[in-house]
């Protein structure tokens, strides 16, 4: 059934797969991330951000918040425990240096720019929040104001064509997105565009989308910790379960303590421990409260969303 070789010598034969040449170092740690076990962590292959937090990094893929994909977070409702949670790696993703703005590409020669291209940071940009941002509060957990842009489309259909062309423009050091009534082909084609993205991309849903699948590679929902009362849920610690990650499934709960901006500094021990139901650390002498301080007012201001351009003609 097979024709015979003609003329095959044993050194004409293929080499076996033992004699191909080692994997260099490099390409050996180009194959780990994209080749990973189902009983490991994955790897990243883009940059991370860190959360903040040791316990969380420690079981995110890569050690952060990942760029060029999607991060879905779910809530449940009456609860806005998104800045709580991500305000440790806005803050310090917000504080990096500045970079020049890229060249405009055109066709022809390039031309010698005749001064130095001036520099910018890239916006913090929010789409559709559930709540108008309180730019104080904001602005003491060290958010500058000027770094942040506000859109508040009307409908779904605005609010997604608006999320489309912000990661499409990839002009924004992270992005916030509220969509409660995000279809699943919608959040796919978002994951999708999002490989492009250079930046953390949140998405911030309920938890009733639990029940419906996701094409984001990470997937968390996030919640009060248990036995917390509603006189005290401001003091209460974040409680994290992580529904879908790159890796093997994760078995329990992260419990992260992460008070609102300011509210530590003029609490005292003793009512952090009366509120976290931690052991009480109360000194000897009550120290004396101070009222947080404020950063003087800034012309930002948040006061109404950014307006969209109108099309021309």
């Amino acid at each position: 059934m097979f024709a015979p070789l003609v003329n095959a010598s044993p050194a004409s034969w293929p080499a076996p797969l033992s004699a191909a040449p080692a994997l260099g170092e490099r390409e050996a740690r180009l194959l780990e991330q994209q080749v990973w076990r189902a009983s490991s962590l994955g790897a990243s292959s883009s940059p991370c951000l860190s959360s903040g937090f040791a316990a969380l990094d420690a079981e995110l893929p890569g050690g952060g918040w990942p760029t060029h994909s999607l991060s879905e977070i779910l809530c449940p409702p009456g609860l806005h425990l998104e800045w709580r949670l991500l305000l440790p790696a806005l803050r310090g993703l917000l504080a990096e240096p500045l970079t020049a703005a890229p060249a405009p590409r055109g066709r022809g020669r390039a031309r010698k720019p005749s001064a130095p291209r001036a520099q910018q940071q890239r916006p913090l940009l929010l789409i559709n929040p559930p709540l108008i941002p309180h730019l104080p509060g904001l602005q003491a957990a060290g958010l500058a104001p000027q770094q942040l842009i506000w859109l508040a489309p009307e409908t779904p259909q605005q609010q997604l064509w608006a999320a489309e062309q912000a990661i499409k423009s990839n002009a924004a050091a992270a992005l916030l997105l509220w969509l409660p009534k995000l279809r699943p082909e919608q959040l796919r084609r978002l994951q999708t565009q999002a490989l492009g993205l250079d930046a953390p991309l949140f998405l911030f849903r309920p938890e009733a989308a639990a029940q419906q699948s996701s094409a984001a590679p990470l997937r968390l929902h996030l919640d009060l910790a248990l036995g917390a009362r509603k006189p005290q849920q401001e003091l209460a610690d974040l409680q994290l379960r992580i529904l879908k990650r790159r890796g093997p499934a994760f078995e329990g709960l992260l419990q992260l303590p992460a008070l609102p901006s300011g509210l530590e500094r003029v609490l005292t021990a003793t009512m952090l421990a009366r509120g976290l139901g931690r052991p009480s650390l109360a000194p000897k002498t009550p120290p004396v409260l101070q009222p947080p301080r404020l950063a003087a007012p800034s012309p930002h201001a948040l006061a109404r969303p950014a307006q969209p351009a109108r099309a021309a003609g």
